[in-house]
């Protein structure tokens, strides 16, 4: 008989490209696979494209912050939460993984009441509010950096990095370089904002964009809504809101990345041997989960960190410079990072505590 897995997970692309990874695996192994998300989540056109039926539950968001909604998300989660467990009552799934978020914290709950076992991945070095929640509800909570195995419950922490997407080692430096409108004379910086864009990263690379096209053709994936159209047509350089398909090609085509320091996307930059400079979100804007990321990835040798506070044009440029300058050191270092293979550790993972 067909075993069927819910996924679960949204907010941001980082909450779903790790469920996305395990999709082809999961199909080998025979599960029938469903997805649970936020009404309109970026989750919800992700998952489309991958063919995958997606039911939609109402998701309110735990906010650290005063503001309005706070009141009236309360309300939202308990309807997911129903909703959830009608969903679950149907559906029978015979296990739920989660990558987080806080349209995932209803799901988890309602498989807790319902006796399904629960596997859920934590990406960042502490867990997140979303999965402080649904931890205890968890038959194992899987996790990305060694340092995070002390903040997880006993007896459920399992150590197996992050999902990788196959495809991304399937792209063509050739279909990139052509993709962006590129000679190919020059290396490639790729810079990533995020799913969401980042102002402060776009707004430094692009101060300094002239000195930097001297050097390197430059890929700049902004966030929606971020593109400068007074930077149209410039030679060797190409600007986009966000990127699907094509990304892999763009991976193959980048020789170094500036990136925000979330925990999925810099996996996937050490998974790619892809040296990277680092510029983790501030205190100030999020619970400082990026910045431990950006210190564990330099202490292990992996990147260069600058912290927003204290960016400079000169130290931007002064830095990629230098990351192009030791480049082979970054890779050669990447290469020997102690995790790896983390689809096939999940799954088998998944196939040992499926119902």
């Amino acid at each position: 008989m067909m075993k069927r897995i819910i996924l679960t997970g949204g907010g941001t692309a980082g909450h779903v490209t790790p469920n996305i990874a395990l999709i082809p695996g999961l199909k080998a192994a025979g599960f029938d696979i469903q997805y649970i998300g936020s009404y309109n989540g970026i989750e919800k056109d992700l998952i489309r494209k991958e063919n995958i039926p997606y039911h939609g539950i109402s998701s309110g968001k735990l906010r650290r912050y005063f503001d309005l909604q706070n009141f009236t998300d309360p309300f939202r989660v308990l309807k997911g939460f129903g909703q959830s467990e009608k969903l679950l009552k149907e559906l029978r799934p015979n296990i739920v993984f989660s990558k987080g978020g806080f349209v995932s914290v209803p799901v988890v709950q309602a498989a807790r009441r319902l006796h399904i076992p629960v596997i859920i991945h934590e990406s960042d070095m502490t867990p997140g509010l979303a999965n402080k929640l649904a931890m205890p509800a968890a038959t194992k909570v899987c996790c990305n950096f060694p340092e995070t195995l002390s903040h997880l419950p006993e007896g459920k922490a399992v150590l197996t990095g992050s999902p990788i997407r196959r495809e991304l080692h399937e792209g063509s430096r050739r279909t990139g370089l052509s993709f962006c409108g590129f000679k190919g004379d020059r290396p490639v910086l790729l810079i990533i904002g995020g799913s969401l864009g980042s102002v402060a990263v776009n707004t430094a690379i692009r101060r300094i964009l002239p000195q930097l096209l001297e050097k390197f053709s430059v890929i700049h994936l902004c966030g929606k809504g971020n593109l400068d159209t007074s930077l149209e047509g410039m030679e060797g350089y190409a600007q986009y809101e966000y990127i699907s398909d094509e990304l892999p090609h763009l991976f193959a085509a980048a020789d170094l990345v500036v990136s925000r320091a979330g925990a999925n996307a810099i996996c996937e930059l050490l998974d790619l041997r892809k040296p990277m400079l680092l510029i983790p979100l501030t205190a100030a804007a999020s619970r400082g989960d990026q910045i431990l990321n950006a210190k564990s990835f330099a202490a292990q040798g992996f990147a260069e960190v600058l912290a927003e506070e204290t960016l400079t044009d000169e130290l931007l440029y002064g830095t990629i410079m230098k990351l192009w300058e030791n480049r082979e050191t970054y890779i050669h270092t990447m290469e020997h990072s102690h995790v790896s293979n983390a689809v096939d550790t999940i799954l088998n993972l998944i196939l040992e505590t499926a119902l």
